[in-house]
């Protein structure tokens, strides 16, 4: 891959006390691309996503290589981070109801982390946010920039987070699960948004999701973890042809519609899944 985005080599995450690590020899580039991270509650998934942020306080981050951009995510100083964090790298958390302050207008919080990064006016910046929540298809933005989170449904919600992510153009989105609470119509809607800022405005895009099928038509690449490794890296495309036992493992365990009605299969887990990744 030339000139990528996001480069990171053999990547540890250790929390304090723990005597194993929660992530461990994770390593992956990423280009102007889409690219999804797959495994089971556990697995590491969005721990990587928050370490690439330098979010955990509370654990030991160590790698070879963590680069994005120009920028040594490493050793990069806080106040660094603070310039990267919402401006030129965001992340879309899963549920809005920990990430949106209870007794601030929902518009008020968009446009302030708006101002935070863009020099800009409170009614330019009001505008803009206006703008961003007609993009993720909610209804009366107006309206809707008055509310305060418990007047907001929990999809409704989710769309403001991706509105206050998206807002600022970063280079690099970290999606965790970013559509688990919208319905299907309007997951769609949020999904070709992102594709269109990959595709128009060519940042990179990690989307860290459980479900195989949104992976599978959505991402270009997919990695799958298991046990805090990387155990796989392939082409979406080829998401069905996974050939190491863990992601056969997943597949088989994905209820389908007209398939047979009997128990799903349980995985047999063995040690020999801690082994370096299968590439395809």
């Amino acid at each position: 891959m030339t000139d990528p985005i996001l480069d990171i080599e053999n990547l540890s995450v250790r929390y304090r006390g723990a005597t194993e690590p929660a992530v461990r020899g994770v390593s992956f580039s990423l280009g102007r691309e889409r690219l999804g991270i797959v495994g089971e509650s556990g697995s590491g998934k969005s721990t990587v996503g928050r370490a690439i942020l330098r979010l955990l306080d509370s654990a030991e981050i160590t790698a070879d290589r963590m680069q994005f951009e120009d920028v040594d995510l490493l050793n990069a100083s806080e106040r660094q981070m603070l310039k990267v964090r919402g401006r030129r790298m965001s992340m879309i958390l899963q549920d809005p109801k920990f990430s949106l302050n209870p007794i601030q207008r929902c518009g008020d919080q968009v446009a302030e982390a708006f101002r935070t990064h863009v020099r800009a006016s409170k009614a330019e910046a009001r505008a803009k946010v206006i703008e961003m929540l007609n993009a993720v298809q909610i209804r009366d933005p107006e309206r809707v920039y008055q509310l305060y989170p418990h007047e907001v449904s929990g999809g409704m919600g989710q769309r403001i987070m991706i509105a206050m992510m998206l807002l600022t153009d970063p280079d690099l989105v970290i999606a965790d699960e970013p559509t688990s609470a919208l319905d299907v119509t309007v997951r769609l809607q949020v999904l070709n948004i992102l594709d269109r800022l990959v595709h128009e405005h060519g940042i990179g895009l990690i989307m860290i999701s459980h479900d195989l099928n949104l992976v599978r038509n959505f991402c270009d690449r997919v990695i799958i973890m298991y046990a805090g490794r990387v155990v796989e890296t392939l082409a979406a495309s080829d998401l069905d042809n996974a050939q190491h036992p863990y992601s056969r493992g997943l597949l088989a365990a994905q209820p389908r519609i007209g398939g047979s009605r009997g128990p799903l299969p349980v995985l047999e887990r063995d040690d020999s899944w801690m082994q370096p990744e299968v590439r395809s």
